[in-house]
């Protein structure tokens, strides 16, 4: 009896701390800023750029249309996960222009100029890049913060779930002061001289992920609701730095 009881109080810790663990989560494509139809295409511009291109093969070149056709088919039905759903109104925009681009070059690859094949391949390679510049994390360190910030804002805040917050916000007090402590060499290569301003959110970022802790300990709601979204609007802005 005893053997038994055992079993059925291990069950329950063990369920109990299922529920703890997953009301923290959310399916793992929900927080992965990628998009795997944009990821497949990379196999056409490989080709295409390293191989096709440089050596002028022509007839490699107009070989790839078929393949491009299938899969702007597919980029064209591609959802973004949700934690790039603020970066839906970019990838329109890029996406609509990737398609114009992929169009030009279906045109050159039926005619004969070679100059208009070439120069719609070098467009069709840069649509390509600017398409993942829509969807690139701009450091690891803000991607893991906003893994984070996603669950909470787009989950628990809806919820009021104040207690589940509650329990992440040391992990990500470390993930801001991670945020701040980017390298400032890598960020000179893609920020040049708004990097100062990237390390200056990047503290105000800090301070108001400490301020939701300190929030979250008292008892009023509208206090722990503002502070989040101020978390919130700081982590937009500091994103805004590499626009």
């Amino acid at each position: 009896m005893k053997k038994i009881l055992s079993i059925l109080c291990l069950s329950v810790l063990m369920l109990s701390t299922g529920v703890v663990f997953s009301q923290n989560t959310i399916e793992t494509h929900e927080i992965t800023a990628s998009v795997p139809e944009l990821v497949a295409f990379h196999s056409i511009i490989a080709p295409m750029w390293h191989k096709a291109y440089p050596s002028k093969d022509m007839n490699a070149l107009k070989a790839l249309v078929p393949q491009i056709k299938e899969n702007m088919a597919k980029m064209n039905s591609a959802k973004l996960p949700g934690i790039l759903r603020e970066k839906a109104a970019a990838w329109k925009i890029e996406l609509d222009k990737f398609n114009l681009v992929a169009d030009n070059y279906y045109a050159a690859a039926s005619g004969n100029d070679d100059a208009a094949l070439l120069l719609a391949a070098e467009k069709l390679h840069s649509a390509y890049e600017a398409m993942n510049r829509v969807v690139r994390p701009f450091n690891k360190e803000m991607d893991e913060y906003h893994k984070t910030l996603y669950v909470i804002y787009h989950k628990h805040l809806p919820e009021k779930n104040f207690d589940a917050i509650s329990t992440m916000m040391e992990n990500l007090i470390l993930q801001a002061d991670a945020v701040t402590k980017h390298p400032e060499d890598k960020l000179i290569k893609r920020l040049k001289e708004k990097t100062p301003k990237y390390y200056t959110l990047s503290k105000d970022l800090y301070t108001a992920t400490v301020s939701v802790k300190e929030a979250l300990s008292g008892k009023d709601a509208s206090k722990k609701e503002a502070a989040i979204e101020k978390m919130h609007t700081t982590y937009q802005k500091l994103e805004s730095v590499f626009e």
